[in-house]
C-alpha cells in the first residue's frame, strides 16, 4: 500500500456508536392495584422528548434522548395509569468529521441510531409495569433539526 492511500485513510471520516448506557430510569404505577380492576380504559398520553449533547474529548460525544410520559386513562377522569421517565445515553466517535457537519451528526444521525434502543426499553418497562407494550412512535429527527435551524436563524 502506498503512503499516499494511508494517509487518505487516516482522514476518511469515522462515525460509530462505541458505547450505549442508562443514565435514570423510572416506572411510576400510582393507583395500582386498581389501575388493574375491570373497567373501561381509554388512553391519553402526555409525551415529551429532550435531545441532549456534550463533547467528551476531541473525538468522543455524548448524545442523551430523555423521555417522559405520562399515560392518562380519560374514561376514568384522566386517573394516571404510569409514568415513565428515562434518560438513555450513548458515546459516539466522530473522526475527521467537518465541523460545520458536527452539529447535524449529533442531532440526527445520533440520535437515529439510538432511539430504537430507547424506544425498545420504553416499551419493556410498560410490559414489566403490567401494561400492554408503550410503542413510541417514530421520530423524524431531520424535520426538529430542521426547524431549530430555522428557529435560530428567525
Amino acid at each position: 500500500m502506498s503512503d499516499k492511500n494511508k494517509v487518505n485513510e487516516q482522514e476518511l471520516p469515522v462515525f460509530r456508536m462505541q458505547k450505549m448506557y442508562l443514565k435514570d430510569i423510572s416506572f411510576e404505577n400510582p393507583n395500582a392495584p386498581q389501575v388493574f380492576l375491570p373497567h373501561e380504559q381509554e388512553a391519553k398520553v402526555d409525551f415529551n422528548l429532550r435531545l441532549g449533547n456534550k463533547k467528551v474529548d476531541e473525538e468522543h460525544y455524548e448524545v442523551s434522548i430523555s423521555v417522559t410520559a405520562k399515560v392518562l386513562n380519560q374514561k376514568a377522569n384522566d386517573s394516571v395509569m404510569f409514568v415513565i421517565e428515562l434518560e438513555h445515553a450513548a458515546v459516539f466517535l466522530l473522526k475527521n468529521i467537518p465541523a460545520e457537519h458536527i452539529q447535524r451528526v449529533l442531532a440526527v444521525d445520533c440520535p437515529l441510531m439510538l432511539f430504537p434502543f430507547t424506544r425498545q426499553i420504553a416499551s419493556q418497562l410498560a410490559v414489566d409495569g403490567g401494561f400492554m407494550p408503550f410503542l413510541m412512535e417514530p421520530i423524524n429527527f431531520v424535520a426538529l433539526y430542521e426547524r431549530s435551524q430555522q428557529q435560530q436563524q428567525a
